[in-house]
């Protein structure tokens, strides 16, 4: 097995310092896309009026929060240590099997398939809060503080409905698109995001006993996990774009936001994350929590994973801020 490294191998190279035509992915179907994306984001927020419903009624069990703990889990692992770490930035290795399971994961979270995400942030780092980033805050929203709503609104989630900074498959993910593994996961997309609402419905009938517990399993394994995570997510986007401190030199404008990290299972250590791209772990520091990193460093350690990159000291310290 190979030995933990710490050199940071090469992103994706950027062919031109300004996005052109190869670097943009066209949609087939731009008013399909828009329709779903419309849907899944909208959904969940009006199941979470029959949620707040339910807990005034008190009709909320614990059932329900077992649910939507395990799904959350489950999913937010697949975005980050999967999509993210592994896919995208290529943290650590590991076995066919478990690529699956996180590209798996990672699509049951519902925020697109795996190729279509990896390349849309490898495209978003490339780009960084310059022309071509897909989803800036900083980019052509305007001045003062409606630029700065709008910035955000974008960054956010209006992003989502917007074709045309879209990341190039074959540009930004030509590795995942040769990958049998990644690339099956990616083609039956529909079944996995299926999937995981089947396995809220399931769970929830299993730990509550009911019909009743089942559906109720469903509302909050399915759709308000999917709330919660894809905010976690988009938070990460817009809000560590905008707020919170940098540690270290960067190009862009990326942040760490210490009261989403735990929330986000660590991408919220956005500026580190900028900093080194390839890091397994985003909390560089003491104190920064990082479950990610915790759950790639017991694989390295049980054999599941190996190349883990690490940044040292010294390596931080020369793009420390002061």
């Amino acid at each position: 097995m190979a030995e933990t490294i710490t050199k940071t191998p090469p992103e994706p190279a950027r062919s031109h310092p300004e996005p052109g035509p190869d670097d943009i992915q066209i949609t087939s179907n731009e008013t399909l896309d828009r329709t779903l994306t419309g849907i899944i984001t909208i959904g969940p927020f009006i199941a979470l009026g029959i949620v707040a419903w339910q807990a005034w009624s008190g009709l909320l069990n614990v059932n329900d929060l077992i649910v939507f703990a395990i799904l959350y889990i489950v999913s937010t692992a697949g975005i980050t240590i999967g999509f993210h770490r592994l896919f995208t930035h290529r943290a650590f290795k590991t076995y066919a099997p478990i690529r699956a399971v996180f590209a798996i994961l990672g699509s049951v979270a519902i925020e697109g398939p795996v190729i279509s995400w990896v390349s849309d942030h490898r495209k978003h780092h490339a780009f960084a809060d310059k022309p071509g980033d897909p989803h800036s805050p900083h980019v052509d929203h305007g001045v003062g503080w409606r630029g700065a709503l709008r910035g955000l609104a974008h960054a956010h989630v209006g992003w989502i409905f917007i074709h045309t900074q879209r990341g190039s498959h074959e540009r930004y993910a030509p590795d995942l698109l040769e990958d049998p593994v990644v690339s099956r996961v990616d083609k039956t997309f529909f079944i996995w995001a299926l999937g995981g609402l089947f396995a809220a419905f399931w769970l929830g009938y299993l730990i509550g006993g009911t019909w009743t517990a089942a559906l109720t399993g469903l509302l909050w394994g399915g759709a308000v996990r999917m709330l919660v995570v894809h905010h976690m997510t988009y938070s990460i986007n817009s809000l560590c774009h905008f707020f919170g401190r940098r540690k270290f030199e960067t190009p862009d404008e990326s942040r760490n936001l210490a009261w989403l990290a735990p929330f986000s299972f660590g991408e919220a250590w956005h500026n580190n994350h900028h900093a080194f791209p390839t890091s397994a772990v985003h909390g560089l520091g003491r104190f920064q929590v990082d479950p990610s990193a915790w759950v790639i460093n017991a694989m390295e350690k049980t054999g599941l994973a190996w190349d883990v990159v690490r940044i040292s000291p010294e390596k931080q310290a020369t793009k420390a801020v002061g």
